[in-house]
């Protein structure tokens, strides 16, 4: 008989933190307390303590997010906060896990995963919404295989960033609470050459309604234990589909429907603000359609379809921008399969695939309209649309400049404003011949007669433009900068760049530097163009 789950009050110094764990109080857990790496069998979670760090000192924390789960000014501030968030204390009567999975990566059945470096401390619920909390960093676990369970400064600052930055920009994602030095070093080989070197530990807190992935119920489906797999799917679709009908075949169904549908909304929203996540593996996949498991991610500089951030999968290019809803759909796929036991039959969840290839079309179209700030979609639209990506890779173009840009021109616009527009978004005006040039401008003439067949003023279209247009993003070699100068232990640019992707859709002409193209300088640096998944 499993555990019923209980809310408890713990004091941080002075705030009451609620705490109501259910993953661990309602799903079969590893009878093995021992944290020694093994397979896991019929179970959803080990238990598994921080490692308790040297020297924990707090670097950033996300006010917005601890405001989320009822914690104040006073309360961050305190030995408390540094103490939990750093995993050198655990809160009482709370028992931390680490989740077992498996999944697919670049492709193939990897088998058992699990949290290797993620401890979930405990859920907190506050005004009414459900938080998970979890260490990235953390230590080893009995899913850590032949690696040390730990992160190391650069890539804790990416994700602590880039998580906070994409929920602002309005893409569903997991979020980041805090940002901790350990104190200890931490051996790491970046590009995987063989040229290892000691880095500075770091932990983030990892903060989501849940992170329930497509391989928790893959690993399960993988050993014909039907029994947890219907465990896991009835406590998920209780707890995160509460107007699904869990135990019955029907809610499979819509289950299955309900997980395709936001995982579409993901992936369009990705393609909307030039997001590359870089490896988008079963197991990388949350079951809630949010972005989850930062890693060499990268944001399109000059607009290319066959880019990829990661250079582990350079040569294939798997998980490149173009290809990222494709590969979304491949791996609803497999989600499919795993619940194939609990269905027994595939007609409806094809019916399902064909309804998200179906979608696909609809939402990117309508997506790419309101980027050109256009609200009547006909035929003519699609080809206006398809020129216009086709055009933006004759030269390098930068996308995110392009689009913010492209707002100043109007029905009523002089044609050859349109130069100005896009001269600011080429990287390399010499490469611009009189053939490019003229489908520029071919391309700007069917724009603008668009545009007068809209009823939409300018000043609003502007305005509707702006808001799904972002004019800050984080670039790779703007993460790099905050990591150079964290590595010397100076944190200012991390907060800098933390308060700005908090609009980045406003104006904030104070911040006018990081409205600007990629440097040359880091078109093949480390860590700007060139990232791996060693953290």
């Amino acid at each position: 008989m499993r555990k019923r789950c209980t809310i408890e009050r713990f004091n941080l110094d002075q705030m009451k933190l609620e705490t109501k764990d259910k993953f661990n109080k309602e799903l079969p857990a590893d009878p093995d307390k021992n944290n020694t790496r093994r397979q896991v069998f019929e179970s959803c979670f080990s238990s598994a303590k921080p490692r308790v760090p040297s020297a924990p000192k707090l670097i950033h924390v996300s006010k917005e997010m601890a405001a989320a789960i009822g914690l104040s000014e006073k309360d961050i501030q305190s030995k408390k906060f540094l103490n939990v968030f750093s995993g050198k204390e655990v809160l009482e009567g709370t028992e931390p896990y680490a989740m077992c999975y498996g999944g697919h990566q670049f492709g193939n059945w990897a088998g058992q995963l699990g949290d290797g470096r993620a401890i979930n401390l405990t859920e907190i619920d506050h005004d009414g919404q459900s938080w998970t909390l979890q260490l990235k960093g953390a230590g080893e676990t009995p899913y850590s295989r032949t690696a040390d369970g730990l992160a190391v400064l650069r890539s804790s600052i990416r994700e602590h960033l880039c998580s906070e930055a994409m929920h602002h920009l309005g893409v569903p994602t997991t979020r980041s609470l805090s940002l901790m030095l350990t104190g200890d070093d931490v051996l790491r080989d970046m590009m995987y050459d063989g040229n290892a070197a000691y880095e500075k530990g770091a932990v983030v807190c990892r903060v989501a309604p849940s992170f329930i992935r497509f391989g928790n119920f893959q690993i399960f489906a993988s050993r014909n234990d039907e029994k947890t797999l219907k465990e896991l799917t009835d406590f998920t679709i209780r707890h995160f589909f509460p107007n699904i009908e869990s135990g019955t075949k029907e809610g499979y169904i819509e289950f299955y429907r309900k997980v395709a549908l936001r995982t579409l909304e993901m992936t369009i929203h990705w393609q909307r603000v030039g997001f590359v996540h870089g490896v988008m593996n079963t197991d990388n996949m949350s079951i809630l359609g949010l972005t989850i498991d930062y890693g060499p991610y990268g944001w399109l500089e000059g607009f290319e379809p066959g880019w990829t951030p990661n250079t582990t999968d350079r040569q294939m290019r798997r998980y490149r921008y173009g290809q990222q809803p494709g590969i979304a759909l491949w791996n609803l796929a497999q989600l499919g399969n795993a619940l194939y036991p609990l269905i027994e039959e595939v007609e409806p969840m094809q019916k399902i695939i064909q309804e998200y290839q179906d979608q696909y079309e609809i939402s990117f179209f309508k997506m790419m309209n309101q980027k050109l700030g256009l609200e009547k979609m006909t035929e003519s639209h699609e080809t206006l649309i398809s020129d216009l990506l086709e055009n933006l890779q004759l030269s390098e173009t930068d996308m995110t400049i392009f689009f913010r840009k492209l707002s100043d021109f109007s029905k009523d616009s002089n044609l050859n404003e349109y130069k100005e527009i896009i001269q600011s978004a080429f990287y390399k005006s010499e490469e611009i011949t009189e053939d490019i040039a003229g489908k520029w401008q071919t391309w700007f003439v069917d724009y603008q007669n668009h545009l007068q067949k809209e009823d939409l003023p300018d000043a609003q279209r502007k305005a509707q433009m702006n808001s799904v247009n972002p004019k800050y993003v984080l670039r790779n070699y703007m993460a790099q900068l905050a990591i150079d100068a964290a590595n010397n232990g100076d944190y200012t640019l991390v907060n800098e760049l933390h308060e700005l992707l908090k609009k980045p859709y406003a104006e904030q002409p104070e911040q006018e530097k990081w409205f600007a193209k990629r440097p040359e300088w880091a078109r093949h640096k480390v860590g700007c163009s060139m990232l791996s998944c060693s953290s």
